[in-house]
């Protein structure tokens, strides 16, 4: 059954492809990174000043103005040891916070057992999105996934309600929990059963809810929307995750990164106006990351894939500013001509699971590690 919880939530969104840490925090005073990137930068005119140093990129004006309202913190350096220039495996270790070996769980799956041990709730993570990401990925913990919220359910294209009725009925049948210790077979049944539940209840939210916030006509935005509706509902969930690809700009970067940044920000403005609208504010943080930076020097029309990179937290929780050292960019400061991280990602992921969430972090992130004082309250 659905809980009408007001806890805090979390809400994820993944920058698939290695967005370029460069030309998103801008060292715009620094002669160096024109230097390096004679073709593939930000001119400094066009930067958005954060202070004397750095700035966003042109199309960040969304997040400009949370980060003028003290809702924004950047964290610097972000990265791991022995960085992983394969999307693939870097991401995996991102999402299994295992950058040592091949994680078997999620970290966020890991949450999701930790907030609801008896999986209560089918709903306490939802991912926006085709298929599941490994994030949220942990034996017996259900996430529904959810592509579009407001045809969500099974078999919602059938126009026939006899014939949906049917064919549910036979989804049922072939995923009913087993009897007799198959284990395969109860597990595929409560798959199934979770699916029906889930199904049920999230296409519940879209009537529930109104606004007067205009989100941008981005796929983005339109997940972003189903998860201010999903949270608006009070229907119980915790963890919130979406994707956006086309990160990886190893040519035509600077209209390409242009384009995504004015998506996300646009995506992020809109959410954080439509919870504020709702009262619900102070329930929400985001983080937004991508599995690696790219290298510092420009390739002529790109930069290919890199090291260290740059994470965000969003929210009226967050106390803004800068966290983590900017990297050096200076040629013996470099790890093979990328910048070198210096602060671990799990430094990021136990502040907010410890500051924000009120959990342990060490179960989840697989050891200690130093946090920073990015939230104006702890849990």
């Amino acid at each position: 059954m659905a809980t009408h919880s007001r806890d805090k939530s979390l809400v994820v969104i993944q920058l698939s492809g290695g967005n370029d840490y460069l030309n998103t925090v801008v060292p715009y005073t620094n002669d160096l990174y024109y230097d390096l990137r004679p073709t593939v930068h930000i001119a400094a005119d066009e930067v958005l000043q954060l202070n004397e140093t750095h700035g966003f990129r042109p199309g960040m004006e969304a997040i400009k103005q949370l980060w003028d309202e003290g809702q924004v913190a950047v964290i610097n350096g972000i990265g791991y040891p022995k960085p992983d220039r394969s999307h693939f495996r870097s991401m995996d270790i991102w999402h299994t916070a295992e950058p040592e070996k091949i994680g078997n769980e999620g970290w966020l799956g890991r949450v999701i057992r930790e907030l609801d041990p008896s999986g209560d709730n089918v709903l306490t993570g939802v991912n926006f999105g085709r298929g599941l990401p490994r994030a949220l990925g942990c034996r017996g913990v259900p996430v529904a996934s959810v592509g579009d919220l407001d045809t969500y359910g099974l078999y919602p294209d059938m126009q026939d309600e006899w014939a949906r009725k049917a064919a549910l009925q036979t989804f049922s049948k072939m995923y009913g929990r087993a009897a007799g210790g198959d284990v395969v077979r109860e597990f595929l049944g409560q798959t199934g059963s979770d699916a029906l539940k889930g199904a049920d209840i999230l296409r519940t939210a879209p009537a529930q809810y109104t606004s007067t916030v205009a989100y941008p006509d981005t796929d983005l935005a339109k997940n972003l929307k189903s998860i201010a509706q999903v949270m608006c509902a009070d229907l119980g969930t915790r963890i919130y995750y979406t994707s956006l690809g086309g990160w990886d700009t190893h040519s035509g970067e600077l209209p390409t990164h242009a384009k995504l940044w004015d998506e996300v920000s646009g995506g992020v403005g809109a959410l954080m106006g439509d919870l504020k609208e709702h009262g619900r504010e102070d329930e929400a943080v985001i983080l937004i990351f991508s599995e690696f930076g790219r290298r510092v020097r420009d390739n002529g029309s790109g930069c290919d894939h890199g090291s260290g990179g740059a994470a965000f937290l969003v929210g009226n929780a967050v106390q803004g500013g800068m966290y983590g050292e900017y990297p050096s960019l200076k040629l013996e400061d470099q790890l093979e001509g990328d910048l070198h991280f210096n602060n671990d990602f799990r430094c990021t992921y136990s502040t907010i699971l410890e500051q924000w969430m009120g959990l342990e972090a060490a179960p989840i992130v697989n050891g200690h590690f130093e946090q920073f004082n990015c939230f104006q309250t702890a849990a």
